[in-house]
């Protein structure tokens, strides 16, 4: 090779690697270490698909309501299923989410079984899961967090509202939730656990009434036309169960809150109203209103930022003597 072409060479060498950092401009901004820096996206970018349980009480109403107003606040684009109390119908939502590509998918699962399969499928498409209110029985890689309430301290706060209430002596009526669901399991081993402590107290009685006031009543009636009066306290799962069970006690001429002493779990306004005519003797909370956490949850896993698995509400215990200052103050 002669002198020109070489000198051609070392031209070209130095002015090639030029045009190409010209011409070429780079396709997104960089970090100082040469990385693409990912824009985050705000509540107004955030896409979110939530499956609700249904309407089954005043509680989950109040539920569904902070749920959609909060995303309303925020702008977020929310797509809400409402499962009318049937797990394939949760099912057939999350799929649909899924399908959509929504950012987020938030569900309160109707019973905690039978949901590795759909729970498994949201994560194959990268898309992140959270339970709110209720858990799931799968593996914690299969959902980013849980929001709400710890129901095993529940039943525990309730059974030692009730062994004040009995001076630790007594025969106990158990209303349930729904059979299977998260805080129908919780709540009674929260229960029976603290029960272990009062051995002067028993649950002779143990049925469900699905969470709802209708049901609340008709069981308590069964109760008393089987059993009778063999009992002295009743503790309702929820607030709506107690009301029910409160009709059907004050037509067979008792005295709910007087002659049965009654706990309950929720903190619902009703009940306040219930406490304050003496009916009820104690509600437990248990905050449906979630949206906030919710929402400010789903956006830090849009954006790859850190997370509590699970992110507790801050609850109290209410009775009579507080319940009349207390009751402005509900938003539930």
């Amino acid at each position: 090779m002669n002198i020109r072409a070489l000198r051609w060479c070392g031209i070209l060498l130095v002015v090639l690697p030029l045009l190409v950092s010209c011409d070429a401009a780079p396709d997104a901004p960089q970090t100082s270490a040469g990385v693409a820096t990912a824009q985050k996206k705000t509540y107004q970018d955030l896409v979110v698909g939530f499956s609700q349980i249904g309407a089954e009480s005043e509680w989950r109403t109040a539920n569904t309501r902070s749920i959609q107003e909060t995303a309303q606040r925020l702008g977020v684009e929310l797509k809400f299923a409402d499962a009318q109390q049937q797990q394939e119908n949760q099912i057939k939502a999350i799929r649909s989410f899924i399908a959509q590509r929504v950012d987020v998918i938030g569900v309160s699962p109707v019973l905690e079984t039978g949901w590795d399969t759909v729970f498994a499928e949201a994560k194959k498409a990268g898309i992140p899961l959270i339970l709110v209110d209720r858990g799931a029985s799968v593996p914690d890689d299969l959902f980013s967090a849980f929001i709400g309430s710890d129901f095993v301290q529940e039943g525990q706060r309730a059974c030692a509202e009730m062994a004040r209430l009995l001076n630790g002596q007594g025969n106990i009526i158990e209303l349930e939730g729904t059979v299977g669901s998260t805080p129908q399991i919780d709540r009674r081993a929260g229960f029976e656990q603290c029960l272990k402590d009062y051995p002067g107290m028993h649950v002779t009685v143990r049925q469900s009434g699905d969470f709802i006031r209708a049901r609340g009543k008709e069981v308590m009636k069964t109760i008393l036309r089987e059993y009778g009066r063999q009992f002295n306290a009743l503790f309702a799962q929820n607030d709506d169960m107690a009301l029910g069970a409160i009709e059907a006690l004050e037509e067979e001429g008792l005295k709910p809150g007087v002659d049965i002493k009654i706990v309950s779990i929720d903190a619902e306004r009703a009940a306040f109203e219930a406490m304050i005519a003496g009916k009820l003797n104690v509600t437990i909370e248990c905050s449906p209103l979630l949206g906030p956490q919710f929402f400010e949850t789903a956006l830090k896993l849009a954006n790859g930022e850190p997370i509590e698995k699970w992110v507790k509400s801050n609850e109290s215990i209410f009775r009579q003597d507080n319940a009349t200052l207390e009751l402005p103050k509900r938003q539930y």
